[in-house]
């Protein structure tokens, strides 16, 4: 070798050093004298240089010279480019080529990317198709009310393979704070129904992407999975909440009382008081459901909770007001929206108008029904099932289920004028 070659080598071995290579500024490949196949390319493009590190390798596969680029200069130093040229050649060595591997890596994570999906969009998804399933729109509110507020926050912006039971617990066990900023306790402790639904949901959700392969294997949600091991049994932690329910010695007193307010809400409420009825069933009640001439309201079966056509029965004070409201009808509903075109009032009217009675304010238009059980039991003879029927509640023993195949109306006829004789006459 001449004294030039060797004042070549010597001037590249000193500049390809960590800090040699950043003063580096001629155009093209300088090779690393001490990695066979490392190179360090410098560009210019507007203007600008950069500095990248290139590595040249014969493919086991094809017995072909390929060219695969590791990185810019401030991603890999000059150590770090040396270990990655050190863990290819390792491949190449086991008959692999490190670029069509990388090429093949790269396919696989956009088509991952296309069949995955986040937390947000999939519970998007799944409420749209759910909802066909649901007796009202309230469950569809309640549904995305409930996830927007406590689950997308936490698990909103993850794929959805991509969630682990720690982060369910981590959103179920989120803090819960009062008014004034302090923290009251868990989600899981301090309002155990609500979140006992948000699991539910969530796992509703997650086993909707496991149908549509968005993800596989157990579902983070599930309560019999790792969840009962790590969150207390609902059953053993909540605290049981009866809806407040006005004495039924006191409802004359009530009724006389809410006669003194005008408007939809209070003829709402007296009627659904009338007819022992959940507020729901109420507000979003249509003429077309009504018969005046034999008395009979017919509520569909998708407005019912139980998803069963219930037929009540009308006394004669629900047939004044029904003809009262005849003289002021104004679209499809009994008690319009006066807010919003074609729509009923709103399932909280009911809640503020009792609201607007100082003396009453402790109590819910759901109680109401308590106080006509209440007032059925102690006060008259009629059987517990013909009180049943008239509360619409569902029967948990199948064997009666399917024996019960009448709806008594006659029965219920009499009870309801017997509870609307005791109403006016208290």
């Amino acid at each position: 070798m001449s004294s030039i070659e060797k004042s070549l080598g010597n001037s590249l071995k000193s500049s390809f050093t960590a800090r040699g290579i950043i003063s580096l500024s001629r155009i093209g490949y300088h090779a690393d004298p001490d990695n066979k196949g490392l190179y360090l390319q410098v560009s210019e493009y507007q203007g600008r240089v950069s500095k990248s590190w290139i590595f040249r390798f014969t493919s086991p596969v094809t017995l072909k010279r390929r060219e695969m680029g590791i990185g810019p200069l401030e991603s890999f130093s000059l150590a770090n480019a040396r270990l990655k040229v050190l863990e290819l050649r390792r491949l190449i060595l086991d008959g692999v080529d490190p670029l069509e591997q990388r090429t093949i890596k790269r396919i696989k994570a956009i088509e991952t990317n296309k069949n995955s999906i986040t937390f947000a969009d999939a519970a998007d998804r799944c409420i749209k198709t759910k909802q066909a399933e649901w007796s009202n729109s309230k469950h569809k509110d309640q549904w995305v009310s409930t996830i927007a507020t406590y689950a997308l926050p936490t698990i909103g912006k993850l794929k959805v393979d991509q969630i682990t039971t720690s982060h369910v617990v981590k959103l179920l066990e989120q803090d819960i704070k009062k008014k004034n900023g302090d923290v009251e306790g868990s989600f899981w402790k301090v309002r155990t129904e609500t979140a006992t639904r948000v699991r539910q949901r969530i796992e509703v959700i997650l086993d909707w992407c496991k149908a549509h392969k968005y993800m596989s294997g157990d579902n983070p949600a599930r309560y019999q999975g790792a969840l009962c091991h790590l969150l207390p049994r609902a059953n053993k932690i909540k605290k049981v909440a009866h809806h407040p329910a006005l004495p039924f010695q006191r409802i004359g007193e009530f009724i006389k009382d809410l006669r003194e307010h005008s408007g939809y809400s209070a003829f709402a409420l007296e009627l659904l008081i009338l007819t022992a009825t959940r507020t729901s069933e109420v507000v979003e009640a249509r003429w077309d459901e009504f018969n005046l001439e034999t008395r009979v309201w017919t509520i569909p079966a998708e407005r019912m909770k139980a998803g069963k056509e219930h037929r009540v029965p009308l006394n004669t004070r629900a047939v004044e007001i029904l003809e009262h409201l005849k003289t002021i009808r104004a679209n499809a509903y009994l008690f319009p929206s006066s807010l919003h075109k074609d729509k009923p009032l709103s399932n909280m009217a009911l809640l503020t108008m009792m609201r607007k009675m100082p003396k009453y304010s402790n109590y819910v238009p759901h109680g109401f029904r308590s106080t006509f059980r209440d007032w059925a039991a102690e006060t008259t003879d009629y059987s517990n099932e013909t009180v049943e029927l008239a509360l619409a509640h569902t029967i948990q023993n199948k064997a009666e289920a399917a024996y019960r195949r009448q709806d008594q109306l006659d029965k219920r006829a009499r009870l309801m004028l017997d509870w609307n004789t005791f109403i006016a006459k208290n």
